[in-house]
């Protein structure tokens, strides 16, 4: 007898290539937070710019991670692309509740959140119009 697939094969490869975009998105934002780390640890750069930094880093990793999910898919980026910006942010707020005591959201986090899945919606687009 047949397996039966309840997903269409597009939309499952689809769907890897946006855990991919934003697991890249991932690995990209632990490098330069890595970075920024080290920067702030040996040099006597202000604290100050960590929270502008967190928010520059995260939208450039979503807009990269959004480029490449959306160049393998090549069709619906803007959706492609605000779906991968909006998996990294809940991914995000889910681990910060679980492991921050006191976590809430708050203007900033809302404005994050809004500032990811438009870098993520800017990245599918530029990606699915990469090859033309």
């Amino acid at each position: 007898m047949e397996k039966l697939e309840t997903m269409p094969k597009t939309a499952k490869g689809s769907g890897i290539k946006i855990l991919i975009g934003t697991g890249i998105a991932f690995i990209i934002t632990l490098i330069c937070l890595l970075a920024i780390s080290i920067i702030l640890t040996y040099t006597n750069v202000s604290e100050n710019i960590i929270t502008v930094s967190v928010i520059i880093i995260s939208a450039l990793s979503i807009f990269i991670g959004s480029i490449i999910s959306a160049v393998n898919i090549n069709k619906n980026g803007i959706l492609n692309g605000s779906i991968v910006g909006a998996i990294y942010m809940i991914t995000i707020y889910l681990l910060s509740s679980i492991l921050v005591s006191g976590f809430s959201l708050n203007m900033q986090a809302i404005i994050m959140i809004a500032i990811s899945i438009l870098a993520g919606m800017i990245g599918g687009i530029i990606g699915v119009n990469f090859h033309k």
